[in-house]
């Protein structure tokens, strides 16, 4: 498979100051489909990995690697080092030790990895095994996401889910084995037949098992999943949205309180491991992204790539991203797209810098809009910064957020 040598030229008149210095890796194989989920993924069946037989049955995923390395290739450097990688999907621990090899070796190759680099992947309980897990480190990963989202056995089947909690203790142990500390946690509230005390309990025993960092999101119902044909938000056995919300004053508060810093709306972490590769994409700066579906930013570009294999390993072999319109960002929808993602984050935005780029004029309007918050309780404005309460103002960010896109947006919507 040839790509024309003007492929993938997105990059090639970033200024220095705008440098993407991180990469995103999508990886979109599962096993099955979970029944909340409607990320662009293939699913590859139950059958458990083959380990000692380089998994042969699936050989999709090897097609699907040299693609993808083909596309990185292509890609212009900006000539500055990628601080982050993050391998997300999908289920990247479907992937081989030298499938991941492979992947960072062309991302250091094309881009150069910077040496004290964070480089996350994503990883399953009951998808990996020590040797694999040590093959992944010894390429180059230095932080793990498990993909844990409940301790009850009964829930996670109930969601299509294809470990148990026993193999999260397994996975764990693991993690533990190769001294990997920087290692996060997955839990979703609002699941089906989720009680407060259920969700109390795995937070306990989440914490137990040490992980420097936690991300803790609420189940969001989304059109054409399983999920969303088989229920209706706040009808049992879905918690209401009144329990969600104790949920979430339940995990801010006993994770604070067992020494996580709440970061971000979704995100606790120890004193030093907050996610560095997200915090490129709240704080709105450029970043690569590379596969199946996934997005870019770089040079005030948004970018997204086709959303199924087919489609994305024609684009790679007969487009690239040289002949596919990028428009630029206007100053209005990176304005919203700052406050949108900014005050996700516990500090909020710095107001100095907000005037600096999008004018003294649109700060102005963009405290008087929330004045309102602010009564309320909802929302913090300090000589220097800008922010969201915690835990009331997270709760209702949407609502803010609403708001001020409704005050911002050039249509008024």
């Amino acid at each position: 498979m040839n790509i024309p040598a003007t492929a993938l030229n997105i990059a090639s008149s970033v200024a220095p100051s705008e440098s993407p210095i991180a990469a995103y890796v999508h990886i979109p194989f599962c096993r099955r489909r979970c029944y909340y989920c409607d990320f662009p993924i293939a699913v590859v069946g139950d059958r458990p990995p083959q380990w000692q037989q380089g998994q042969v049955e699936f050989g999709t995923i090897a097609q699907y690697v040299e693609i993808l390395c083909q596309e990185i290739q292509a890609t212009r450097s900006s000539h500055s080092e990628v601080q982050t990688v993050f391998l997300g999907g999908g289920t990247p621990s479907l992937l081989t030790a030298p499938q991941l090899e492979q992947i960072l070796q062309t991302l250091d190759r094309q881009f150069g990895i910077a040496a004290d680099a964070e480089i996350s992947m994503e990883i399953d309980p009951n998808t990996f095994d020590l040797d694999r897990l040590k093959g992944y480190c010894n390429a180059g990963i230095n932080r793990v996401s498990l993909g844990v989202q409940s301790f009850q056995t009964e829930i996670l089947q109930a969601c299509g889910r294809t470990h148990t909690a026993a193999d999260i203790y397994a996975a764990v142990e693991m993690i533990h084995q190769v001294n990997l500390t920087n290692f996060s946690l997955d839990l979703i509230s609002g699941l089906p037949h989720l009680t407060l005390d259920s969700w109390e309990d795995s937070l306990e025993k989440a914490i137990a098992l040490f992980p420097t960092h936690l991300s803790i999101y609420d189940l969001t119902i989304e059109p054409r999943t399983a999920f969303d044909r088989r229920y209706q938000s706040g009808i049992q056995p879905l918690p209401t949205d009144e329990m969600t919300a104790q949920m979430y004053r339940a995990a801010r508060q006993r994770l604070t309180e067992a020494g996580y810093g709440h970061y971000e709306i979704s995100n606790y972490a120890k004193p030093g491991y907050e996610c560095r590769h997200n915090r490129v994409y709240w704080e709105n700066r450029s970043y690569y992204g590379f596969g199946m579906a996934a997005a870019s930013y770089v040079g005030h570009q948004r970018f997204t790539r086709p959303r199924t294999r087919q489609a994305y390993a024609e684009w790679v072999q007969n487009h690239g991203g040289s002949t596919i319109d990028c428009p630029v960002t206007e100053p209005t929808e990176r304005l919203l797209d700052t406050l949108m993602l900014g005050l996700r984050l516990a500090e909020g935005l710095s107001l100095s810098q907000l005037a600096e780029e999008f004018g003294e004029r649109s700060l102005q309007k963009i405290l008087t809009c929330l004045k309102p918050f602010q009564r309320q309780g909802w929302v913090e404005i300090s000589t220097r910064h800008l922010y969201l309460t915690d835990p009331e103002g997270f709760l209702f960010s949407n609502v803010v957020l609403s708001q001020l896109f409704k005050e911002l947006a050039p249509d008024g919507s």
